[in-house]
Parts: structure tokens; C-alpha cells; sequence
């Protein structure tokens, strides 16, 4: 027995190393997790920084216009919702569930070698109606980033951000119609969107409002609308618009966009470029490539790549080389070639899509083939679908624009674009609502009728409804959707 002591003393103190070793990896996972954290909220801030940066020294061209704040905000409506007042809150329905590429020093811009001060001027013409050309908005998205204020059932393009009196579907509508017409403007929305989107756009004919019958990305919604209106109109170009920019210089815009169509015509892809205002870490970015030799679309370029959503440090090392664009979304194309496209990079959604095309104009047949398609199809952005795959083809063009965009992505972009006076807060809603002392930037919504009172802090995003309170501040206001996921696995469903 003496001998076994021995055995049992080096296998206690092997196991005492391992739990040491053990503990040792636990303290380092918390550093490195602690470290990780502490650099995220530093890029936000970066980004943040660096945005303001931009906008407090830019050199005032053409291309670096942003959308300009609306005036006398006093003589505005005081809601962003239209009828002047918030959704009513709904009762619970039942339980709660259980539940960064080294740069250089300098970060200044750079003057594109493109020229954005130059443009060229494209003759849009006495009418501005392009025959042919057909309107698509696809309406979608429940606007996350902007909850509370933003719901499933209410989200961001049916509200008015700006108090201009119009929501942004309706300035979307109001904006294109001067190069089409209400028999050619055509939005994709789902069933829960449908009524108030008629209520907002009574000129919009019935036939051409497309519900999907549940969300499946921008390919399924803009390749249904060039399905439809390919068969209705062989010949027909389309241009899709989401319903929740915020665009300014409505002249530059309608150029861009007729010179888009243009190019469109000689078979390619095209996306509108916009000249990026900050370095931005919230937009995917297009690198600009060889000039294309065609007369009636003189800025018109090809797209040498496609960049995902950069971190604050490569954005600004984009803006810095004077190549870059703002991917905004916004496509223009043959509906024919769109469909060829699909065809070749993604033929079961293109086979699907064809399908229900085939009987969209029968409602009985729709119900039928939509009940047994659109479940299977495949969940996916026009970006990955086709635009990325055919710019290494050389069939993505690019037309630069010089109108101020902005997608409204978060209450630090909405703030932007909201009047305030010197180092105060922006305030959406009614003003009387709104005290603060010594108070800095940020944002507050005062939508549920009581008083809110800041002193001492700055940057904060306040959005005070009825039903819910937000607080956090500009710098991680692209975040606010980690919160509508934890609210939603909490089982708070009925404020979503």
C-alpha cells in the first residue's frame, strides 16, 4: 500500500495543474473577450470621430453633399407618424416565453482622379419622362435599428422622419414620379404593409402593388417585379428604389438615374454610386473601374468590386483614395437581362420566380402557385445573388452620382439629418416635450406625452414611447438591434 502513495500524490498534483491551467484559460478568454469589447465600442466612437471630422472640413463640391436639414421645424407636423399620433400599444396576447489595414497619418480626402466636381451634366430634358422605364420600390424590412420607434407593423418608410409632412415612402413616390408615371411605378411590400401603403399612395393602382407573401431579401423582391413586368412589357427597363433613403438635389438624382437607364439599355447591371459624405462603417462600398465608351452616359463606369461593410479605419482608407462609392442599393437594368442574370447564378429562384410570374394576373392561380413557391425560395441580397458574381464578368456598370444619401440607418444617421441649434440635441417630435442643461448632441423622441429632462450628458439616443424606453448613445446606435433580438427572445413580442 506504501508504494501506491506515491501514484496518487503526482496524480493530484497533475490534476491540480490542469484546474490551474484551467482557471488560467478562463481568466485570459475574460481579457481577450473584455479586450474585444473595448476595441468594438472604440471603432464606434472612431467611426463617430471620424464622421464628424468629415463633415466639419469637407471642401464643399457637389459630391459631398448631404441631405440638408428641413427649416423652421416649428411650423412642421409634431409626430413622425402621420395622423399626429403613436400606434395604439397592444395588450399582451399571453405569457411571457423563457427565456483594421495600417494608414497612412493623414486621413484627409483625397480629390477623386474621376473628377466628382466635373461631372458631366446629362440632358434630362424638358419632360423628364422616360418611356419604358418602370419604377419598382421594394418595401421592406421592419427598420430594427430604429425600434422603438420603428415596428413590424409601422416600420421606417411608412413614418415621417424629418416632420416634412410626407413619410419616406411617400417622398420615394414623389421623387421618381417625374421619370415614369403611376401606371409604371410598382412597390413590393408584405400583406401586413399593404393597406396603409394604399392609404399613403392613393394614386397607386392595385395591380401594381406586389405582396410577397413573406420576406426573402431584395433578389426575391425585385427579380418578382422583373418577372411581372417583363411579361407585361418585353422591352421594359426597371429601376428599383428602396422606399426608406432619404435623398437631396432631386435634380442630380433624376440625371443619375436617366443616365443609369441608358446604360442599362446596352445590357449591364447598373448601380448609382454615391459620393461618400464620412467614413462610413454602415454602407457597402463599390470601387469604380474603366470608364465605358458610351455617348449617352458620359460618367458611366464599370464596377471593378463590390466591398462589404468596412470597420471606421478601412472606410476612411476607401474615402482617402478617391475610387470609392457608397453602394446604396439602387439598381437599374433590362428586366430581361435581370432575368438572365438569375438565370445563370441562381436558377431554382429564377425557375420559382418565373413561375409565379406566369400567373400573377390570375388571382385564383397566384394564391395557388405562391402558396407552393415562395416558401422554397432562397433568402438572399441582389448583391450576392447576381451584382457581385457579374462584375467579375464585366457586366455591372456604375453611374457616380452627386445628391445627398442617406439609408436612415440608425438614430445617430436620423440625427444628422434633423435641425438643432448649436450643441443641442436633435429633437423628433414636439419640442415642448424636450428640457435639458448643458446638454451636447444626441437625439430625443418625445412620443409618449411626458415631460423628458437631460442635464450633463451627451450623445445619448432617448426614444420615449408610450409602451418602451430607449436609451443608448449615438456611438452604438447601429447596435439597437442586438436589443429587439433580446427583447424578442424575452417574450416582449407585442412591442416588436
Amino acid at each position: 500500500m506504501a508504494s501506491i502513495a506515491p501514484s496518487v500524490q503526482t496524480d493530484a498534483n497533475i490534476l491540480h495543474e490542469i484546474l490551474a491551467i484551467v482557471q488560467q484559460n478562463s481568466l485570459d478568454l475574460a481579457s481577450v473577450r473584455h479586450e474585444c469589447e473595448q476595441l468594438r465600442q472604440a471603432n464606434a466612437v472612431l467611426e463617430l470621430k471620424l464622421k464628424e471630422g468629415f463633415q466639419n472640413n469637407r471642401s464643399g463640391t457637389p459630391g459631398f453633399m448631404t441631405p440638408q436639414a428641413p427649416p423652421s421645424p416649428q411650423l412642421r407636423a409634431k409626430s413622425p407618424f402621420l395622423l399626429n399620433s403613436v400606434p395604439a400599444i397592444t395588450q399582451s396576447q399571453g405569457a411571457f416565453s423563457q427565456s483594421q489595414l495600417g494608414l497612412s497619418p493623414s486621413l484627409g480626402y483625397h480629390p477623386s482622379p474621376l473628377g466628382d466636381s466635373v461631372l458631366a451634366a446629362f440632358p434630362v430634358g424638358q419632360t423628364r419622362d422616360i418611356p419604358g422605364f418602370y419604377v419598382v420600390i421594394p418595401a421592406g424590412g421592419a427598420g430594427t435599428r430604429l425600434w422603438p420607434l420603428s415596428r413590424e407593423n409601422h416600420p421606417k418608410f411608412l413614418l415621417d422622419l424629418t416632420l416634412s409632412g410626407r413619410s419616406l415612402i411617400q417622398a420615394t413616390w414623389d421623387r421618381l414620379l417625374p421619370l415614369t408615371s403611376a401606371t409604371r411605378t410598382t412597390i413590393v411590400a408584405g400583406p401586413a404593409h399593404v393597406g396603409v401603403i394604399h392609404q399613403q399612395l392613393p394614386d397607386l393602382l392595385a395591380h401594381n402593388l406586389f405582396c410577397e407573401p413573406g420576406p426573402k431579401d431584395s433578389m426575391a423582391a425585385i427579380g418578382l417585379a422583373a418577372a411581372v413586368l417583363a411579361k407585361r412589357d418585353p422591352t421594359a427597363v426597371i429601376g428599383s428604389f428602396a422606399a426608406d433613403h432619404m435623398i437631396s438635389g432631386d435634380d442630380a438624382f433624376l440625371s443619375a438615374v436617366a443616365e443609369a437607364v441608358e446604360v442599362a439599355r446596352n445590357n449591364y447591371l447598373v448601380t448609382i454610386g454615391i459620393a461618400p459624405s464620412a467614413p462610413s462603417t454602415a454602407f457597402g462600398y463599390v470601387r469604380l473601374g474603366e470608364k465605358l465608351q458610351i455617348k449617352e452616359a458620359p460618367n458611366a463606369r464599370l464596377v471593378s468590386s463590390f466591398k462589404e461593410k468596412p470597420d471606421a479605419r478601412t472606410a476612411a482608407a476607401y474615402i482617402a483614395t478617391g475610387t470609392y462609392r457608397w453602394n446604396a442599393g439602387m439598381f437599374v437594368s433590362k428586366a430581361t437581362f435581370l432575368l438572365e442574370l438569375l438565370k445563370e447564378y441562381n436558377p431554382g429562384l429564377h425557375a420559382g420566380l418565373t413561375k409565379i410570374a406566369e400567373v400573377w394576373d390570375d388571382e385564383a392561380k397566384r394564391k395557388i402557385v405562391l402558396d407552393e413557391v415562395w416558401p422554397g425560395l432562397e433568402k438572399i441580397p441582389i448583391d450576392n445573388a447576381i451584382a457581385e458574381p457579374a462584375a467579375l464578368t464585366g457586366r455591372v456598370a456604375v453611374v457616380p452620382a452627386t445628391f445627398g444619401w442617406d439609408d436612415v440607418g440608425d438614430f445617430s444617421s436620423l440625427a444628422d439629418l434633423l435641425p438643432a441649434e448649436r450643441n443641442q440635441p436633435r429633437i423628433l417630435g414636439d419640442t415642448n416635450l424636450v428640457i435639458t442643461e448643458q446638454v451636447a448632441g444626441g437625439i430625443v423622441v418625445p412620443q409618449s406625452g411626458r415631460l423628458v429632462a437631460c442635464l450633463g450628458v451627451d450623445d445619448l439616443v432617448i426614444v420615449d414611447m408610450p409602451d418602451t424606453l430607449l436609451v443608448t448613445t449615438r456611438a452604438r446606435s447601429q447596435e439597437v438591434k442586438r436589443l429587439v433580438k433580446k427583447t424578442r427572445d424575452a417574450g416582449w413580442t407585442n412591442i416588436l
